[in-house]
């Protein structure tokens, strides 16, 4: 959520800062409602002032012997009028934080203009792209001969867009996510925590995926309370901190978590729907942190690379770009993607984003730190990345790493968390 300030402010300048993320605020419907905010509550703090002397005077008199009974109904007409007031009040208040939910965070200068993945701004590259003596196929070919990807069991227990992964490419596939919990544990000291895969709207609200994009959510059918399944572990991992004050010794404050991801992908259809690159359900390991303000544009640099180190030590080509306004996301100021190059593809795919949020998220959960300058709270930053994406970064091994059996190798980061395997067969 952006400071109420600044949009009461500098409202024509949020305005033309959104048109980078092609979105429209409303800026007449947004003053004509502060307009009217402004002027109920002066007439409410005014009938509250006049209760207040009123109440003064029934004391007084009260003292003095005299008849209260006419300043006592004077007292009650008005708070009638008040009650009026103070639920207009609140009426057009709540409007007002509605709109406000709605509006996206602003993109930082450094954010290039353009509507769609095609303007995105290239960082840089790492890796060179393998040659192959053998013309590469992609993943579903390849694991799916002997039924180690069974896209079709998947189906028949679930829906289209789940996957069920056996012997060899499921153990590779649980040796990714360990060896990236323990590398950024050991290496990038992250604490590693443990979070519910199911939340509260909330804690939804609180991240920036409420109330704009429920329909990708999956919603639990439950009488007593809104309750979802996790879209990723930045709603659950973020939210610790709701409602926290922490103090400047406790920052920089660094989280690691894998989770399964749910997401309905509404709108998607017809996109990906071939393997295992665009699912209903799938794993990530996801980075959080939490910082000072004058740290974030740092930690966001810091955090990307933390994500690249697990390409390099996998040795897999990639590239880093900065999103343009019209691909970043609603809560985002900024974010890299990381793109791993997949030879059945013959393109770089998204595998990774790592987003500085500023004080947008902050605000919403109101995630606090205490400032000894001044001994007051304020509004700490947060950052987030996927450090990786465990099922594109499968897709990624099996095919850079394709022989021309038909066997993958097992890069060598791996190989001890597969009992010194040195190559799968697929």
């Amino acid at each position: 959520m952006l400071d109420p300030r600044i949009l009461r402010n500098e409202l024509e300048m949020v305005s033309e800062r959104l048109k980078i993320k092609h979105f429209d605020l409303d800026v007449e419907n947004f003053e004509s409602l502060e307009k009217q905010r402004k002027e109920i509550q002066v007439l409410t703090e005014a009938l509250q002032a006049e209760r207040n002397a009123s109440s003064k005077k029934i004391g007084q008199a009260k003292a003095k012997g005299e008849d209260i009974e006419p300043l006592k109904r004077a007292v009650s007409e008005i708070g009638k009028k008040l009650n009026i007031q103070e639920e207009q009040l609140q009426a057009v208040q709540s409007e007002l934080d509605n709109i406000s939910l709605a509006i996206p965070n602003l993109p930082d200068i450094s954010v290039p203009k353009g509507r769609s993945d095609a303007q995105n701004e290239l960082i840089r590259t790492w890796g060179d792209v393998r040659s192959f003596s053998f013309p590469p196929v992609d993943h579903v070919e390849l694991a799916s001969v002997n039924k180690l990807l069974d896209l079709e069991a998947a189906a028949k227990i679930a829906h289209a867009r789940f996957m069920s992964l056996h012997g060899q490419l499921a153990r590779l596939h649980r040796a990714l996510i360990q060896f990236m919990i323990d590398l950024h544990i050991e290496e990038h000291d992250y604490q590693e925590v443990y979070v519910p895969y199911i939340v509260n709207k909330e804690s939804l609200l609180g991240t920036g995926q409420l109330p704009k994009f429920e329909e990708d959510l999956f919603k639990l059918q439950n009488e007593d309370r809104d309750l979802y399944l996790i879209p990723t572990a930045e709603v659950p991992v973020t939210n610790i901190l709701r409602d926290e004050i922490l103090s400047v010794a406790d920052l920089p404050k660094r989280f690691v978590c894998h989770t399964p991801c749910f997401r309905s992908e509404a709108g998607s259809y017809g996109k990906d729907t071939r393997g295992l690159i665009r699912q209903h359900q799938f794993e990530k390991v996801e980075l959080v942190q939490f910082v000072r303000p004058e740290d974030s544009w740092e930690a966001l640099e810091t955090l990307t690379g933390h994500a690249e180190t697990i390409l390099q030590k996998l040795d897999l080509p990639y590239r880093v770009m900065n999103l343009c306004g019209g691909d970043l996301g609603f809560s985002a100021a900024k974010t890299y993607d990381l793109e791993v190059w997949l030879p059945g593809q013959n393109s770089y795919r998204e595998i990774s984003s790592c987003t500085n949020f500023l004080d947008f998220q902050a605000r919403r959960m109101r995630a606090r730190w205490r400032n000894p300058g001044s001994g007051k709270p304020e509004l700490l930053h947060t950052l987030n990345g996927s450090a990786l994406a465990v099922g594109r970064t499968l897709i990624a091994i099996l095919e850079n790493y394709q022989q021309a059996d038909g066997s993958i190798q097992v890069p060598e980061v791996l190989q001890s968390y597969l009992g010194g395997r040195t190559t799968i067969e697929l």
